[in-house]
């Protein structure tokens, strides 16, 4: 029975593009096609987003505002703090690569209260992607920037984005981050999207045991909330309470995700999308918040979107033909759209082998073994 994809009207969240840039980072497997050109968002386009953040905010005490992608910080400290103003009863948040992160944006994360996280790939050798501009190792700047996060106490989480999945690794991999104090961590195994194309394809067998080898390492030793493991124990859970064997996605309705890009353009569910043109749909943008209110886009994404229609029909086949989409839910639409050709109905992707099935199987079996 067709169980069509539903967008919440009402999102969790929002993520703002303050910048195109990122400094002084060129990371090999970035997805981001404007990296290099600084473009600022207008304060304009905040303010427009605020007033309906603001509204939800009041409903929602943990509605955030994630600021991210480029490097926020390259927008610079009384650039950053006027496109903030605009914002009441938010959580503010902001993804960076540390290495801008002096003393002075200490003191601002510090009084704005932002949550941070920081993007790093583990131990100095498992950062071999993320380089500078002149294509030198970031791994040291990156730390410095770490270091002083810590030494101001300011918390931080942690996104890794791992290209080889090693089980061999995974130890090492784990207690850096323990070692480090993240307070949270994501797992993203390298994807093939945004200009990052030609991605080396990976074992799923050996995926999956580098997750249970990630397991192993967490339940020895688990001061860190591993994101993707939570994934799979929160579901185990829902399984466990309700004794369904094959029960629906955690959550019914899909949770719109909007990105807003630094134009004011609004871009749901991936974030990768933004900043790409396709024959078929345009800019991937569902309008624009100078124009509507982010609130009315949201609300009408369906007859404002072309591609949503399609990225259903595909949803719809996962649905009907893969015995993990209970847990998975169906493949994001920028992974379908860049592995599967420009087309959004295709069914399994890379991301799905790597990041939810070995996921799955891997932290199963690691269950299985206690």
């Amino acid at each position: 029975m067709r169980n069509p994809v539903q967008l919440a009207t009402v999102p969790h969240a929002v993520i703002m593009q303050p910048t195109t840039q990122c400094l002084p980072m060129d990371c090999t497997y970035c997805y981001l096609p404007f990296r290099k050109v600084k473009n600022l968002m207008p304060v304009s386009v905040a303010q427009a987003v605020a007033k309906s953040a603001n509204k939800w905010a009041a409903d929602d005490p943990a509605f955030e505002v994630v600021w991210h992608g480029g490097e926020p910080l390259a927008a610079g400290r009384e650039h950053l703090a006027r496109l903030m103003a605009p914002f009441e009863g938010v959580k503010h948040s902001v993804q960076t690569n540390a290495a801008l992160v002096d003393d002075a944006w200490c003191g601002y994360l510090l009084e704005h209260n932002v949550h941070v996280g920081v993007s790093i790939d583990g131990p100095e050798d498992m950062n071999h992607h993320r380089v500078t501009r002149a294509g030198h190792p970031a791994f040291r700047v990156i730390m410095r920037g770490i270091q002083r996060l810590r030494r101001h106490g300011i918390p931080f989480s942690a996104i890794a984005v791992v290209s080889d999945p090693d089980p061999g690794t995974a130890a090492r991999f784990y207690e850096f981050f323990a070692e480090l104090g993240v307070t949270t961590l994501g797992v993203n195994v390298e994807e093939e999207e945004g200009v990052n194309r030609g991605v080396q394809a990976t074992d799923p067998a050996r995926t999956a045991d580098f997750w249970a080898a990630l397991t192993d390492a967490w339940s020895a030793n688990p001061v860190v909330r591993l994101r993707e493991i939570s994934r799979v124990l929160n579901f185990a859970s829902t399984v466990l309470s309700t004794q369904q064997p094959q029960p629906a996605p955690v959550s019914a309705l899909w949770d719109p995700l909007p990105t807003v890009s630094v134009d004011g353009g609004v871009v749901l569910l991936s974030p990768e999308l933004a900043g790409f043109t396709d024959e078929r749909f345009g800019d991937f943008t569902t309008g624009n918040v100078l124009r509507d209110g982010l609130d009315v886009l949201v609300s009408e994404a369906d007859t404002r979107t072309p591609w949503i229609a399609e990225f259903r029909d595909g949803v719809d086949a996962c649905r009907n033909t893969c015995g993990y989409f209970a847990f998975c839910g169906g493949a994001h639409p920028a992974n379908r759209y860049f592995e599967h050709g420009g087309r959004m109905d295709g069914t399994r992707t890379r991301y799905c082998t790597t990041a939810k099935i070995a996921l799955l199987e891997g932290v199963t079996r690691h269950v299985r073994s206690q």
